[in-house]
């Protein structure tokens, strides 16, 4: 870390006490990616990280999501959860055709936290490290206008730029029908610049060889080009933090 970045962080952190809160247990790494999402300004990534702070007490007071607590949507079996890619991230799998727009919008927001507090913590090494990031795939094989979700798609990307920062690496969506292109155009009004230069819509051979060099053979399903298989999200078991 150079000296810029070093002050930058002192000055987020005494943002962040005027602001009223503290960084008290988040560690430098945590604190660089709300710095970076606003452009390495410490004011404006202080005010970023209070808010996160105060959306993430209200919001999962438990600090995690439980299953039983979203079992509606996990039953359709529409998320997978693979290995980690080549750089160490782990991969998460959205069948589209098997998702359908939710009528509890307050369920569908806890589901979004679910599958990205779980994915995320896939990747854990003993302990949280604060940078670690997800790589998805959306995948819309077989899916009819019964299955389009602009809504859902908007509120799980809303999220990761409001309360994940810096946590997506990289977001392929795959066998995407014609129809959908305009929903895509109106989904990618409500993106960050940062966040749509993520996104891979793979179309041809070539994006097809990036997708699984990115990823790699092992963490990807056989039906993308890999060698592993489909596990849903549900069926993984994460291993305890060490303190």
């Amino acid at each position: 870390m150079d000296q810029n970045q070093e002050l930058a962080l002192a000055q987020m952190r005494e943002s962040v006490q005027k602001l009223g809160s503290s960084t008290e247990g988040y560690g430098d790494e945590t604190l660089m990616r709300f710095l970076k999402a606003r452009s390495k300004d410490p004011i404006k990534g202080a005010k970023m990280f209070v808010e996160w702070r105060k959306w993430r007490d209200e919001f999962v007071p438990q600090n995690c999501i439980l299953d039983c607590e979203v079992e509606d949507e996990l039953s359709a079996e529409k998320i997978y959860l693979q290995g980690l890619s080549r750089k160490g991230f782990p991969v998460m799998i959205v069948k589209g055709n098997k998702h359908f727009p939710s009528k509890d919008q307050l369920q569908f927001k806890k589901f979004v936290v679910h599958l990205l507090d779980k994915t995320i913590a896939s990747s854990f090494q003993g302990k949280e490290i604060g940078n670690e990031k997800l790589i998805g795939i959306l995948d819309l094989q077989q899916l009819s206008y019964k299955n389009v979700d602009a809504r859902g798609l908007i509120t799980g990307f809303q999220f990761l730029q409001s309360y994940y920062p810096e946590r997506l690496a990289k977001c392929y969506i795959v066998h995407m029908p014609g129809f959908f292109v305009r929903v895509w155009r109106l989904v990618s009004r409500f993106l960050d610049k940062a966040t749509i230069e993520k996104v891979v819509i793979v179309t041809n051979e070539e994006e097809q060889k990036e997708l699984v060099r990115d990823i790699g053979e092992e963490a990807l399903p056989e039906i993308y080009g890999g060698k592993a298989k489909l596990v849903p999200i549900q069926d993984v078991e994460l291993k305890p933090l060490n303190d």
